[in-house]
């Protein structure tokens, strides 16, 4: 795996090994991620000892900034992170794009950044000026920090976990922006909708929404439910980005939610991620899709 590691610039978090896009033999079940001064290996079946303990003398050789290297076993209940080696770090602070996010180990399964999206995060600072976000499934608010550091006017964010949005307040926080111009609202979006309108019309709408939560979302039944809004919370002209992450649905699939439920958003282009995710197969990671409204 070591071999497949090339180091880009260690002052931004980024990850380093994408093993579950299979494009690497043998290595579907790794993924490896530097947010600094963290390594975090993150397994999703169970690996040989003596292997994994090869690959953090590697990486602890590798990259001499690290002070932990830890790792998270997805296989197991409740996605435990163990230390391998170095101190106990539970938080750090990363850098990405010039912006800072808090970052958390051993807490949940997912840290509160999801790296794939840096580049999704960047087009919204760079057309986010002026604008009304709205920021659904918005998690800990990083694409509000983006926007806000692009001079947006407002962006309104809607998650169904207040503490995930208590960890988007402290992001907002943590880069200085001024809070007065955030909305937080801790609703479930397809009970919402009205709360929704109160704070649009909206020249720019981020969905980025999990494949699948028990008892709250199923993207291939709920994202139709979505889209067909669209024409009640945007002005004309607004743009409109759609992302999906699951393996089993690809751009194909939003494209013909699209056409189906919102027919007067218009394609423009698609977002790739960065390129360390690399996919054997076209269309199993990451899709963002931008559209206009027109």
């Amino acid at each position: 795996m070591i071999e497949h590691i090339q180091l880009n610039n260690l002052s931004e978090c980024q990850r380093l090994f994408h093993g579950r896009g299979h494009a690497y033999a043998n290595l579907a079940h790794v993924n490896v991620d530097w947010l600094a001064p963290v390594v975090l290996i993150t397994l999703y079946q169970e690996v040989e000892p003596d292997w994994l303990m090869q690959q953090v003398t590697a990486l602890s050789e590798l990259i001499t900034e690290c002070k932990s290297i830890q790792v998270q076993r997805r296989y197991l209940k409740f996605a435990p992170t163990e230390v391998l080696l170095g101190e106990d770090i539970t938080s750090t602070v990363v850098s990405e794009s010039a912006l800072s996010y808090h970052i958390e180990f051993g807490k949940s399964q997912n840290t509160g950044l999801f790296l794939d999206m840096r580049n999704g995060r960047d087009w919204v600072r760079e057309n986010a000026l002026g604008k009304n976000v709205l920021n659904l499934f918005s998690y800990t608010c990083a694409f509000s920090v983006a926007a806000l550091a692009g001079d947006a006017r407002q962006v309104v964010n809607i998650d169904l976990s207040k503490s995930s949005l208590s960890k988007g307040r402290e992001n907002h926080r943590l880069n200085n922006q001024d809070t007065k111009k955030v909305v937080f609202e801790g609703v479930d979006i397809f009970k919402s909708y009205g709360r929704l309108k109160k704070y649009g019309p909206y020249d720019l709408l981020i969905c980025d929404p999990p494949s699948f939560q028990k008892g709250s979302v199923n993207i291939e039944r709920d994202y139709s439910k979505i889209i067909r809004r669209i024409p009640q919370l945007m002005v004309e002209g607004g743009l409109v980005m759609l992302c999906l992450n699951s393996p089993d649905l690809d751009e194909q699939f939003l494209l013909s939610e699209v056409a189906r439920e919102c027919p007067e958003c218009i394609y423009l282009e698609s977002i790739a991620p960065p390129s360390v995710y690399k996919e054997a197969h076209q269309g199993k990671g990451l899709k963002v899709l931008l559209f206009r409204y027109c």
